[in-house]
C-alpha cells in the first residue's frame, strides 16, 4: 500500500485502472445496479477502500439520494477522492484508516473495490466480518479484486500486463507491475474467495464479474 502514499503514482491513479481492469467502467456501473437492488433510495453505503473516489462518484451520480462513508488508510487517496468527486464531496464522509475506523453503521449497503487482494488472508477475513457486522440484515456487498486459479497465478499476470500494455501503457511499466504484484500481493483463489464471503456470514455469493485477472462477487448480510 505504499505507492498510494507515493505523490507519483496519487497523481496518475485515475488513469490507470480503466487501461489495467477489463471492464472496469462497467464494473463500477454494475456495482451500483447491485447495490441499488435491495439498497433504498436515502441508502448510506460503506465504501471500504475509497481513497481516489472513482466509485464513489459513480455511484454518488447514479443515486442522488445516497449518502456515503468511505475508508481509506491513504490520507493522500482521500484528498483525491474528495478532487475527484467535486461538487459531490459532501455526500461522503471520509475516515483515514481501515474498517475497524468505520463507523458501526448498520448501513443498507458495502463495496470494497480492487482493496482485498492487498490484506493477507487472515486480516481478510477479520475484514469481511468486520464488513458483515456493520451492514443491515440482508443489505447487500460487493467486492472485486484479483482473484486467480490455484496455480495459474503467472499465466493471468501475464496475460494482466499484455492488457495493460494493449491499452497503452508502457511495456516496461506494465511488467513492472505484474511482477510486483505476483511477488507481492496475497491473492487467493476464486473458491478461497467465496469461501471466506460465508465464513465471514455472507449468504447468496454469486459471481458478477471477471475479466483475465479480476473476479467480482455480490452477496448479502
Amino acid at each position: 500500500m505504499d505507492a498510494f502514499s507515493d505523490p507519483q503514482a496519487v497523481a496518475r491513479y485515475a488513469e490507470n485502472p480503466p487501461r489495467m481492469v477489463p471492464g472496469y467502467a462497467d464494473m463500477q456501473r454494475m456495482a451500483r445496479l447491485l447495490l441499488a437492488e435491495r439498497a433504498p433510495d436515502d441508502a448510506k453505503v460503506l465504501v471500504l477502500g475509497a481513497g481516489g473516489g472513482l466509485e464513489l462518484k459513480v455511484f454518488a451520480e447514479g443515486r442522488p439520494g445516497w449518502s456515503f462513508v468511505g475508508v481509506d488508510p491513504s490520507a493522500a487517496m482521500l484528498d483525491l477522492a474528495r478532487r475527484t468527486m467535486g461538487d459531490l464531496a459532501d455526500r461522503a464522509h471520509l475516515h483515514e484508516g481501515l474498517i475497524d475506523d468505520a463507523p458501526q453503521g448498520p448501513f443498507d449497503g458495502a463495496t470494497c473495490i480492487l482493496t482485498l487482494h492487498f490484506i493477507e488472508r487472515r486480516e481478510r477475513s477479520r475484514t469481511l466480518r468486520e464488513v458483515r457486522r456493520r451492514l443491515k440484515p440482508g443489505a447487500p456487498f460487493v467486492v472485486a479484486h484479483f482473484s486467480i486459479p490455484e496455480g495459474e497465478r503467472h499465466l493471468w499476470l501475464a496475460r494482466y500486463a499484455a492488457f495493460a500494455t494493449d491499452s497503452g501503457i508502457e511495456r516496461a511499466r506494465a511488467e513492472s507491475a505484474r511482477t510486483g504484484i505476483e511477488e507481492r500481493l496475497p491473492i487467493l483463489s476464486p473458491d478461497e474467495d467465496e469461501r471466506l464471503l460465508r465464513e465471514a456470514g455472507f449468504t447468496g455469493v454469486s459471481l458478477f464479474y471477471a475479466g483475465f485477472a479480476f473476479r467480482g462477487w455480490v452477496a448479502s448480510a
